[in-house]
């Protein structure tokens, strides 16, 4: 399969223009004749295919090598779209609707039958989506289905937030990746179940509990994980409740060292490892370059968690294609969209 890569003209901004674009006409073509597009999305770069296909769906599983005990995140352009899909609408998914989409927050309702089994894993609720990135919902409108669409990469590995990315993972696997850029909040969709009360929070994201809980009241955290064997689809597991809550996830193929203590401990750990190593270290702007031959890549500012999220798979995959064999990582604090850091981070590193 030859994989295109389309890209939008670059003057066309608006959804409008971008509906009439021809690029992302030909990709919403592709997408209606069952077909698989990677688009970018604000969050990271998704892989697409006609939600209400399950023969479309069964594709994305198989060009990630994605295990079926794990569902996907269906994405609508409006949400009266996502209301159309939910056997409930409670009131707090109307507030969180209004407040947050669209954005990076996927929420967990009771589903119809009109989503098949395979975007859930079998489970009776589906995780829905409205992003706010341009070519995505242009995509999504001119398609004229909601887009089953987990992150554009092979199974566990880092997220894509380049067309580049998708291309190193997925290329001869899919038929085209939409290039709109690169993504700005680098890190995936806050996964939250609002039906519960409290409402629980399945995975961290570009939506932060704190702001949750200013509209909803207290909120719960999800603590379970899954141990993944090397060959998951072998003994699966019961089917999860949301993605991403796989044990080993966003990982890349170098070893991840994780460093809690700060500056001056990260320079220790690199100075370590780097004599029995090739280490590579992802250091926020401020740090001083640790000593020892280490191949580093600057990493947003540790007082900016959202520079941290945004840079931190792109950086990831530049130290692999670096070649280094350990990647010494410190851990921001848990504030803000820094707990979203952190969870990718720590089951990157598992």
């Amino acid at each position: 399969m030859k994989t295109l890569r389309l890209r939008p003209a670059s003057g066309h901004l608006n959804l409008v223009e971008l509906e009439r674009d021809p690029a992302v006409r030909q990709a919403a073509a592709i997408l209606r004749g069952g077909g698989l597009v990677a688009f970018p999305t604000e969050t990271v770069y998704g892989l697409g295919a006609n939600a209400l296909d399950a023969g479309a769906v069964e594709k994305i599983f198989a060009a990630k090598q994605r295990p079926h005990w794990d569902p996907v995140i269906v994405h609508v352009a409006d949400a009266s779209t996502a209301r159309g899909f939910c056997a409930e609408w409670p009131e707090a998914a109307a507030r969180l609707a209004a407040t947050f989409w669209p954005g990076p927050l996927t929420m967990l309702l009771p589903r119809t039958k009109a989503i098949p089994d395979i975007c859930t894993a079998g489970l009776p609720k589906v995780g829905l989506r409205m992003p706010s990135n341009a070519v995505a919902r242009a995509l999504i409108t001119m398609a004229g289905v909601p887009l089953a669409a987990p992150s554009a990469n092979r199974f566990g590995h880092t997220s894509p937030t380049t067309a580049e990315h998708v291309l190193a993972d997925l290329d001869g696997r899919i038929d085209a990746v939409l290039d709109g850029g690169s993504c700005t909040v680098g890190v995936e969709s806050t996964v939250l179940d609002p039906t519960l009360t409290p409402a629980k929070i399945y995975r961290p994201g570009g939506v932060s509990s704190a702001q949750i809980e200013e509209l909803l009241g207290a909120v719960t955290v999800a603590e379970r994980r899954i141990f993944e064997e090397s060959h998951p689809e072998e003994a699966p597991p019961e089917a999860l409740e949301s993605p991403g809550l796989g044990m080993r996830h966003y990982a890349p193929r170098a070893r991840l060292l994780l460093v809690e203590d700060g500056e001056k401990e990260l320079q220790r750990v690199v100075e370590s490892e780097a004599r029995r190593h090739r280490v590579g270290v992802l250091l926020p702007g401020e740090w001083e370059a640790p000593g020892g031959a280490a191949t580093i890549r600057r990493w947003g500012s540790w007082s900016d968690a959202e520079s941290l999220a945004r840079e931190l798979y792109g950086q990831m995959r530049a130290l692999d294609e670096a070649g280094v064999e350990i990647i010494v990582c410190p851990l921001p604090p848990a504030e803000g969209i820094g707990a979203a850091v952190r969870d990718r981070l720590q089951k990157a590193a598992q």
